[in-house]
């Protein structure tokens, strides 16, 4: 009876396992699906966007360099995890990546750090898939009808061209309409990624910092002085060309300028390289720079926040002074090689005229800003109101208070000549050398040119028929006044000691 029993009492459990093993199927699907939608959730927690950006601050400095600091308020998970920080330049140069966190540093530690640029394309989309099988889809075209046939294939090489197995057969040279990808390989990145392996002992919102370095970002200086008529006074204005190739945009960022030569080891090779540039200007009207000391550099601040495109050049307004009192004058720069003249068979030799717009960069002119170095275009106004480009040169960087000389070009009615009227040894290591500059004014009004003469070894002038003065110790200057439509001559002897 007992035997009887214990089998009967057997056989109800075997059936209740029966009946429990599709419910305790279920229950693990359920667990294990449970378990991809929580590694899916941490996945996504693992990566940050421009999305989450809550600050941004770009320092251009005009060495093709730029000093990018991102601020993002994300979530982490506890321990140690992967984050992937994507939209970050092109041009990054990884070594000066640094990450940390705001709101707790003691307790998020970076523990390894990967710069993923191997960026999606077609061919490397296929380069990822050799060993791998593709659907092929080809368009055939029967009876003036079109039909889309699929073919599944093993990439086989990608090696100068595709090899694939179809079947029991190896193919080259199929060619296909399209591809077709069961999915997205992982170590493909639709953008420029960071991804740092990190240990968090803190808090699970946090507020982080990445800055790094970029190359293929660069600013430079624009001015444009508008003489009057009476070339006594000028207006000045200067603009800030922004330059973008780094391979990101930068929306809303707090824009720093730095002029100065800093230095730097080897730069670093830029890792992409973009040639199109869209052109973009800021309104002058809106508020613009405010200057000051950085090291021994100058530092200028947008006091706005702006945009910043990929592949843009973006103006924006730096300075702008009226009412600079300008001096117009004309310079003759003798010859570089002093102890002899050049070879003219007994005819002058032709010099140029060189003229000039000097003024001072102080607030008495309506400056007094700091310039950083670019190109100066000159405009004057002309007889009938409008205005014509007369030249253009470049500034160093320039601090207050300290005077500029723009050269515009040479004169068009005012000529000189220069011979070498003697040459004369006097001893083993004395010369005596005679020159003659002959100036002729064409203009409607006078003119006075300022002549400058290099000499070398222990020289003094034996005599001369216009006042001169020793400029340094191996140059003489004179100031020749011509009058209008009238000439003069320089005549000047030198005893020069080697």
């Amino acid at each position: 009876m007992q035997s009887r029993s214990a089998r009967i009492a057997a056989s109800a459990a075997l059936a209740a396992i029966l009946l429990l093993l599709p419910l305790a199927g279920k229950l693990k699907e359920a667990s294990a699906a449970g378990a991809v939608d929580e590694k899916q959730a941490k996945a996504e927690a693992a990566r940050t966007t421009e999305k989450d950006q809550t600050d941004l601050s770009v320092t251009v400095y005009n060495s093709n360099l730029a000093l990018v600091r991102d601020v993002r308020q994300i979530h982490l998970q506890p321990g140690v995890f992967p984050l992937r920080f994507e939209d970050v330049a092109a041009s990054i140069n990884p070594a000066t990546v640094h990450f940390r966190s705001l709101t707790d540093p003691a307790k998020l530690s970076v523990i390894e750090q990967n710069y993923e640029y191997d960026l999606l394309d077609p061919q490397k989309l296929l380069q990822k898939y050799v060993g791998r099988e593709v659907t092929l889809v080809r368009a055939e075209t029967d009876a003036s009808s079109t039909k889309w046939v699929s073919t599944k294939a093993l990439l086989l090489s990608d090696n100068n061209g595709l090899v694939w197995k179809i079947g029991d057969e190896i193919v080259t040279g199929m060619s296909a309409d399209s591809y077709r990808f069961p999915d997205f390989p992982g170590n493909l990145y639709s953008r420029p990624t960071l991804v740092w392996t990190l240990e968090n002992r803190g808090a699970d919102a946090q507020r982080v910092e990445a800055s790094y370095l970029t190359g293929n970002m660069n600013w430079s200086a624009d001015y444009v002085l508008t003489v009057g008529r009476d070339e006594k006074t000028a207006d000045l204005d200067g603009w800030v060309t922004l330059v973008n190739n780094s391979g990101a945009a930068y929306a809303n960022a707090r824009l720093q300028l730095v002029a100065g030569e800093v230095h730097r080891t080897a730069p670093p090779e830029p890792t992409r390289i973009y040639t199109a540039l869209a052109k973009a200007a800021d309104s002058a009207g809106a508020a613009q720079f405010s200057q000051e000391g950085f090291s021994e550099y100058h530092l200028y601040t947008l006091e706005r926040r702006t945009s910043i495109q990929n592949n843009e050049s973006k103006q924006i307004s730096l300075l702008t002074g009226t009412g600079i009192p300008v001096e117009k004058y004309l310079s003759v720069e003798g010859q570089q090689y002093y102890y002899r003249n050049p070879q003219g068979i007994g005819n002058a030799i032709p010099q140029p005229v060189k003229v000039y717009y000097r003024f001072k960069n102080d607030q008495k002119s309506n400056l007094g800003m700091p310039l950083p170095a670019g190109t100066v275009r000159v405009y004057q106004a002309d007889s009938k109101g409008g205005t014509q480009f007369a030249g253009e040169d470049r500034i160093d960087h320039t601090p207050k208070d300290e005077t500029l000389r723009i050269y515009v070009g040479n004169a068009f009615d005012v000529v000189c000549e220069r011979k070498q009227m003697d040459y004369k040894k006097l001893a083993s290591n004395l010369y005596e050398m005679e020159y003659q500059i002959a100036l002729r004014n064409h203009k409607d009004g006078p003119v006075t040119a300022e002549v400058r003469e290099p000499v070398g070894g222990d020289w003094e002038v034996v005599n001369s028929n216009f006042k001169w003065t020793k400029l340094d110790s191996s140059t003489i200057g004179f100031s020749i006044p011509v009058e209008k439509d009238g000439a003069a001559t320089l005549d000047y002897r030198v005893r020069v000691k080697w």
